[in-house]
């Protein structure tokens, strides 16, 4: 059985939003939000997944600019998403280094993508997280955390939204703020809206 997780919102906020989240048929690849029940095809991939989840979480560099999950197969951890250059920190290489301390775990495939070393980018990140954090509604429910559970990944100019928000009417707010910044040239939508416990994905342009 192939069990994936999503952590890039894992937060106290997400962890109380998530609760409701639809729960997935047996034999389906899982993607987990905090506070959902998980069901592994056995207690020893349970521990597995937990302690991975574990010390990727605890990567001392991982923002709101990266999107990190993974995949947990038997023994095997295949690490998914997509993360800026930051250096002289690593977040790709960190996170396989991460996976690869739990013990147990006998091989890590990094399919981290690493995203382009794009001062623009960086540019339209810091844009998109002011005009997304920066409006009063929005920060005040999601950016007072360790961690804010909406996460900006830019690449070349495209922008997707990816974790966790209450209802439809945050969701696009979200999305219009996005698309109201300067130079970019898409938004998908990839957010899970909790109180339908499913996730919508939506491309749009500016």
């Amino acid at each position: 059985m192939r069990t994936s997780i999503r952590f890039l919102s894992i937060t106290l906020l997400a962890s109380t939003l998530a609760a409701s989240a639809q729960q997935p048929q047996p034999g389906q690849a899982q993607q987990l939000q905090p506070g959902q029940v998980f069901t592994p095809a056995s207690s020893e991939e349970n521990q597995l997944a937990k302690e991975v989840r574990h010390n990727l979480l605890m990567l001392p560099y991982y923002s709101i600019f990266d999107d990190l999950a993974f995949s947990l197969n038997g023994t095997v951890v295949t690490l998914e998403g997509a993360c800026p250059p930051e250096p002289p920190w690593d977040i790709k290489s960190d996170a396989e280094a991460a996976a690869k301390r739990v013990k147990g775990v006998t091989q890590v495939v990094n399919n981290i993508k690493e995203l382009p070393l794009s001062p623009m980018d960086w540019q339209i990140r810091r844009a998109v997280a002011n005009a997304i954090y920066g409006d009063a509604d929005i920060g005040m429910r999601y950016g007072y955390q360790a961690l804010p559970s909406i996460h900006i990944i830019v690449d070349n100019g495209h922008v997707t939204l990816k974790g966790v928000v209450d209802n439809q009417m945050d969701d696009t707010l979200i999305r219009m703020r996005a698309n109201q910044v300067p130079n970019v040239f898409s938004v998908t939508d990839d957010l899970t809206i909790v109180d339908r416990g499913k996730k919508k994905k939506e491309t749009v342009s500016p």
